[in-house]
């Protein structure tokens, strides 16, 4: 997991070493006569409505650690934020609007299954390796997933990063479809 952030950028998928989109994602089950239903609610607006930075308020961004305001960025076609703590850590979020969780393959022994709040996930880090990265991928409906990436400054205490993905996961998630 070392180059999670340049092979992010750089493949414009959401997981390196995390996951990658599997060759042929799953389709959602048909539910055509349950959405076009009379009476039925409206879809959630899924992630299309919402901005990566403005996910963590000034009290998220002290909460987990971050002083400075994020950075928006694209990787691939995904919408994603930045925040660097300089000489200490960075966080990426990015919305994955078209990378259901179910179409994302997990290396083996990397990912731990977990739960936020509402939404289904894993955790995804090499503790053996050490190499102070780690991300929390969280699905959004049947379509979309959200991942939370942290790099260690100097690539070091991988259970570090780790404690703040959860804590961005943490302060994320209520704000998710």
């Amino acid at each position: 997991m070392r180059g999670v952030v340049v092979v992010l950028a750089g493949a414009g998928l959401l997981l390196a070493a995390c996951g990658q989109p599997a060759s042929q994602p799953a389709a959602p089950p048909s539910s055509a006569s349950a959405s076009s239903s009379p009476g039925a609610p409206p879809s959630p607006p899924g992630l299309a409505g919402l901005k990566p930075c403005e996910l963590l308020s000034a009290t998220d961004r002290s909460t987990a650690g971050l002083t400075s305001l994020g950075e928006e960025k694209t990787i691939g076609a995904d919408r994603a934020c930045d925040w660097t703590e300089p000489g200490t850590f960075g966080v990426t979020v990015t919305l994955a609007e078209n990378a259901p969780l179910n179409s994302l393959e997990i290396d083996k022994g990397t990912g731990k299954r977990v739960t936020v709040g509402a939404h289904k996930g894993f955790r995804v880090s090499d503790r053996s390796a050490g190499d102070g990265t780690c991300a929390v991928l969280l699905g959004v409906g049947q379509e979309a997933s959200v991942q939370v990436d942290v790099t260690n400054t100097g690539f070091e205490d991988t259970p570090l990063a780790c404690e703040r993905a959860d804590t961005v996961a943490r302060l994320i998630e209520p704000k998710l479809p």
